[in-house]
């Protein structure tokens, strides 16, 4: 059947209140400063349409996407909203005011002992392919929001390690639902909104991307948001809040405890799922496919 139309009642239904609106701009304008900026209309439609193949992995354009919209923010209104948060939730001044920077090395946390987060992190380092330091690189940390930045970026693998959704398709969708869900039930809506920025972007395009190109990696995303969601319900507060440095000798187990992460999924579960998302051709290639970069 090839004859599938929208009739004309459908369209008067959903369509019946549009109204036009005259402008004397010689560009498209619109009451959406993100609508306004091609670039951003460019990526984000290329980003949640196209396919991942093996000229182009799925972590394209995520360095381009998170600059415009932070080029876009209120920073006034952002860094207003952090000083009004930070006088009503003393986890978050804590975290602010301490300002302890994750940026470990293998130096650091090579003899640490089995079963804590230092030994963790050190196979992660020397045995994963990956890098702890992988966004706002550049960043000097002068502030509260700087600290933000540089620290988020930094703890995106700490935090797959103590919450046990591994560095894959399954396990970067359940950490960043958590972190949705975690930030939007504890910080005010507005700066929730913020954090939640580019994570809601990453969310976006995935699920639309898989939804038309790979159903199995799309029903594999809706089980993982779910049961990211249901671990991040009980945190004690967002776990971007924890001090790490204060814990990299804690055992893992001890970590999850202190800030109820559980239920902790499985060891391995989703482990091969980065395939279930990739052309064929592209499926082996060591280009990680993590969608999340916080």
């Amino acid at each position: 059947m090839t004859d599938v139309k929208v009739g004309a009642g459908e369209r008067e239904y959903f369509n019946g209140k549009i109204r036009k609106v005259e402008t004397e701009s010689s560009v498209l304008v619109s009451s959406s400063k993100y609508l306004n900026h091609q670039e951003l209309r460019h990526l984000v439609s290329q980003e949640m349409l196209r396919r991942n193949g093996a000229d182009m992995p799925n972590t394209a354009f995520i360095p381009e996407v998170a600059q415009i919209l932070m080029m876009l923010e209120d920073f006034p209104r952002i860094i207003a909203l952090f000083e009004e948060e930070k006088a009503r939730l003393p986890q978050f001044k804590k975290w602010c005011d301490t300002r302890s920077l994750s940026d470990f090395k293998k130096d650091e946390v090579k003899d640490c002992a089995p079963g804590t987060l230092g030994a963790a992190l050190y196979d992660f380092m020397v045995n994963s392919g990956y890098e702890l330091d992988i966004f706002y690189r550049e960043i000097q940390v002068v502030n509260d929001l700087t600290f933000y930045l540089r620290q988020t970026a930094l703890t995106h693998d700490i935090e797959h390690i103590v919450t046990g959704f591994g560095p894959n398709h399954g396990g970067e969708i359940a950490l960043l639902v958590g972190n949705l869900h975690a930030k939007a039930r504890y910080f005010h809506p507005e700066l929730a909104a913020f954090f939640n920025r580019v994570p809601s972007y990453l969310r976006a395009k995935t699920i639309m991307k898989d939804m038309l190109h790979y159903a199995e990696g799309y029903a594999l995303n809706l089980e993982a948001e779910y049961v990211g969601a249901t671990q991040a319900r009980n945190w004690k507060y967002p776990i971007m809040l924890a001090d790490w440095r204060a814990m990299v000798d804690w055992q893992i187990s001890d970590i999850q405890e202190e800030l109820g992460i559980t239920p902790v999924p499985p060891e391995g579960l989703w482990a091969d799922t980065n395939n279930l998302v990739e052309d064929a051709e592209h499926a082996n290639d060591d280009v990680a496919t993590a969608v999340a970069a916080e």
